[in-house]
């Protein structure tokens, strides 16, 4: 075999959200865009916000002499003190400075850097199931090994759960709120049990246990509900964010880690995250996205059009016949399916030209993930399949 053994099992795990969206590549060639109702990726589409534009202009016109060439590896000054400013008020806190916060290429570079920084060949790390796929990726990238705890029926942390999973091994455990693949957003009260929890492992193993907190929904949550700060909530916290949901960025790849000031050896932990974004690859987020987004703290996209774009989908699937439970926040639809067998179900749709994930692929089999960030028409257009499918297996 030309490639790794191990790529090419990872290939196979993680094929659903791809075959998926090449799946919808082809039906759009046969039958053409307006026949096919594609929720299969989670890529925005509503645009970025003016203010956004106006920066980008602005600063791409401006030739300022060194600005497309190497930084220091953590970002620069002026961007990481605006990002610091930005999450003291997002998340009620006063102490966060640019020395806490490390640009990076997306979210999923800031998991990475995170990661190689704190885990030792072996270690564990706790997540939460189902999750992002890639979450297995990405411990596996530095020799760790992640362990999947089940959620509650409703999708909220089972905290017991995470308890009986801890060993000696466990280095960290992963969350990811508002949630991808589910829409849940973990309450205050999960949140303090869950720091205490924590606290009481790491004194009673003599070792910290971290908490990585995955945060690129932070600003797409609906009816007033609130996710509660990590960082206000646990002492040894990081968080990995991006721009690519907040402000519809995510080919952009920019995103940033924030760690708690009281964190344990805050400063070599700060010197492993700035030096494992170079030697990972990524040297340093992008110069020109960098200076794009700073001074435009607290912009966002319009999550209004994300609430009516939910409700528009949920009215329709009740109206069809499924029991359906709104998402608290993200932009994905987490449907428990009829039968057991979910890829069944999701195949069925695909017949009707319906494009979903089976929850398999995110370790949450008997449902299926319903990416609703597309046109409304999308939506609208997709009812007559759903409702056909349900009817063929109830």
């Amino acid at each position: 075999m030309a490639i790794a053994k191990k790529i090419n099992s990872f290939i196979s795990q993680s094929s659903f959200i791809r075959k998926m969206f090449e799946e919808g590549i082809r039906l759009k060639k046969e039958y053409g865009e307006a026949a096919v109702f594609d929720f299969s990726l989670g890529n925005p589409n509503v645009a970025p916000p003016e203010a956004f534009c106006d920066n980008l202009k602005e600063v791409s016109r401006a030739c300022i002499p060194g600005k497309h060439g190497y930084m220091p590896n953590a970002g620069y000054w002026e961007t990481r003190a605006g990002v610091a400013a930005q999450v003291n008020r997002e998340q009620g806190l006063t102490t966060l400075t640019a020395e806490e916060i490390v640009m990076t290429c997306g979210a999923g570079g800031a998991l990475n850097v995170i990661l190689k920084t704190l885990l030792d060949p072996g270690d564990e790390v706790i997540a939460p199931s189902p999750f992002f796929v890639e979450y297995r990726f990405y411990v596996d990238n530095v020799g760790g090994e992640l362990k999947m705890v089940p959620v509650k029926p409703d999708f909220s942390l089972d905290l017991e759960a995470i308890a009986q999973a801890i060993t000696s091994r466990t280095k960290a455990v992963l969350i990811n709120s508002p949630n991808n693949p589910t829409g849940k957003v973990y309450d205050f009260a999960t949140m303090t049990a869950l720091a205490a929890l924590l606290e009481d492992k790491s004194r009673a193993l003599s070792h910290e246990i971290y908490l990585i907190s995955d945060e690129p929904y932070r600003d797409i949550v609906y009816d007033g509900a609130l996710v509660p700060s990590v960082l206000a909530a646990y002492t040894n916290s990081l968080i990995a964010s991006s721009y690519s949901k907040s402000l519809s960025l995510p080919g952009e790849r920019l995103g940033f880690v924030a760690v708690n000031q009281g964190i344990t050896d805050h400063d070599a932990v700060m010197s492993g995250l700035t030096l494992c974004n170079r030697i990972l690859g990524f040297v340093n987020a992008p110069a020109l996205m960098q200076r794009a987004i700073t001074g435009l703290s607290g912009v966002s996209v319009d999550v209004e059009m994300y609430r009516k774009k939910r409700d528009l989908l949920c009215n329709g699937l009740a109206s069809a016949g499924y029991s359906v439970v709104k998402p608290q926040g993200a932009f994905y639809l987490f449907q428990p399916t009829p039968i057991p067998d979910d890829v069944s179900f999701a195949d069925a749709l695909r017949e009707e030209r319906v494009l979903v994930v089976p929850g398999s692929g995110f370790f949450g089999p008997g449902h299926i993930r319903i990416a609703y960030c597309v046109d409304d028409a999308t939506i609208a257009g997709s009812m007559e399949g759903f409702a056909k499918v349900l009817k063929k297996f109830r």
